[in-house]
């Protein structure tokens, strides 16, 4: 079994920073790409940052300049370090990682349970 468990959400006044942190367990061969989306009420879910097992970054134009997104490769865990917060950014965020629980399986998209963002004064 597979677990992506995220950590770091809660309540932050706009303009305040909350660093989001998403380990996966269990039974890994191999991680490619890791990542966060979001989904507010009424939304669909959407990508905010994506990074790659070689470090390549990809953000949504409403992060970029706000938002880093890392990874540990040896702690299989990525992180989200989010700064000047808006109360727009208020959602569910889920951890992504697309990955072979072994070497006979193909690559598959793993999420985590989600945690909640509120940006609010």
């Amino acid at each position: 079994q597979v677990q992506l468990v995220e950590s770091g959400g809660g309540l932050v006044q706009p303009g305040g920073s909350l660093r989001l942190s998403c380990a996966a367990s269990g039974r890994i061969f191999e991680i490619n790409a890791m990542g966060w989306f979001r989904q507010a009420p009424g939304n669909q879910r959407e990508l905010v940052a994506t990074i790659t097992s070689g470090g390549r970054t990809n953000y949504a134009d409403s992060v970029k300049g706000r938002f880093a997104i890392s990874r540990d490769n040896a702690k299989n865990t990525v992180y989200l370090q989010m700064n000047s917060l808006k109360a727009e950014d208020t959602a569910v965020f889920y951890c992504n990682a697309a990955l072979r629980p072994d070497g006979r399986t193909w690559w598959r998209d793993y999420w985590g349970q989600g945690t909640q963002v509120t940006v609010s004064s």
